[in-house]
């Protein structure tokens, strides 16, 4: 039996691990830990009855815990994990992972010398568009993959925003959160495990938020591929989805067009008039890790994965704060 606890769930991806325990019968919820009523009320549905902490390492003292769901302010979210970690237990983590690169450099070691999991849930990876997509790009019907472009526009939902999302030393920086999915998802396609990385951020509604950015503009070269990443909270609040998230992969042999908001793969090569790819059914975002535990595995989002994107993401968040100085990871 899999022992789960909730550190932090300032986030509607906390409900993500929640549910998957629900459906299972090898996890048990243990325990939570959120300081914020309304947090709590909004986020930890299901949790009813079940001890509750204001402070995770209250939590961690009292229970002995296999897994950590990290969702709680992004600011706090590392010494969760510091904490988690030590104590023996599994990370998974909503993105952003943590909010600089000391944090991260601090999980980091606390992974190597628990020997624990750390994964963080980049949901992308399991929508049937990217699972099609990853096929195409697996079997050479795309050939070498030269370039992607992707955009993520969000909902602001100002009036609901918490204070902490607004401001820059609780919520971290724009790419330091936004971009990160898809940092993970170039770096998962190409395989690379270095390159470049510069940033612009830029905020539209100075009055609204002063010290909060709201769009950002990234451009990646993970090893030979090259990627331009933009996202925003600028998406229309009358818009019928939360965001219009796409990609384009650009091979040598053709080109595949994701649209994950409409859930659609458009497909065109060389030798092949363009077509619509029939997708597979999507995975739950977090089986994945469960499935791994239980089996003895390592999770398919390893430990390594989810360090690196979330330390380009950082390293994208430090080049727009020093005028789109180039960066350098490996």
């Amino acid at each position: 039996m899999i022992r789960l606890a909730v550190l932090g769930a300032a986030h509607a991806h906390a409900r993500y691990a929640l549910e998957e325990a629900a459906r299972r019968d090898d996890v048990t919820l243990a325990a939570v830990a959120e300081a914020d009523p309304a947090a709590r009320a909004a986020h930890l549905a299901g949790a009813d009855g079940v001890p509750t902490y204001d402070d995770p390492r209250r939590l961690l003292d009292r229970h002995d815990v296999d897994v950590a769901v990290i969702a709680g302010v992004y600011a706090h979210r590392a010494d969760a994990a510091v904490a988690a970690l030590d104590a023996g237990a599994h990370v998974l983590a909503d993105k952003p992972l943590c909010t600089s690169l000391d944090q991260l450099d601090r999980i980091a070691a606390a992974a190597a010398r628990s020997g624990r999991h750390v994964s963080v849930m980049f949901e992308k990876r399991f929508y049937p568009a990217t699972i099609a997509a990853r096929r195409l790009l697996a079997d050479g019907t795309l050939g070498r993959l030269a370039m992607v472009a992707s955009t993520g526009p969000h909902k602001l939902k100002l009036p609901s925003r918490p204070p902490w999302f607004l401001r820059r030393e609780t919520y971290g920086g724009i790419a330091a959160d936004l971009p990160v999915h898809d940092i993970d998802l170039v770096l998962t396609l190409s395989g690379a495990t270095s390159g470049t990385v510069t940033a612009l951020t830029g905020n539209a509604g100075p009055e609204e938020h002063p010290e909060f950015d709201d769009h950002v503009a990234v451009l990646l070269r993970a090893g030979s591929v090259a990627a331009s990443i933009e996202a925003s909270w600028l998406s229309p609040e009358a818009a019928d989805v939360h965001g219009h998230y796409r990609m384009r992969l650009t091979g040598t042999n053709g080109t595949a067009e994701l649209d994950w908001a409409y859930d659609s793969l458009h497909v065109a090569t060389h030798d092949r008039a363009p077509w619509s790819e029939p997708l597979p059914p999507g995975e739950r975002p977090t089986a994945y890790f469960f499935d791994a535990l239980a089996a003895g595995l390592e999770p398919e989002i390893t430990t390594a994965q989810s360090l690196l994107a979330t330390r380009v993401a950082l390293l994208a968040q430090l080049s727009a704060d020093t005028g789109s100085a180039v960066q350098h990871f490996s």
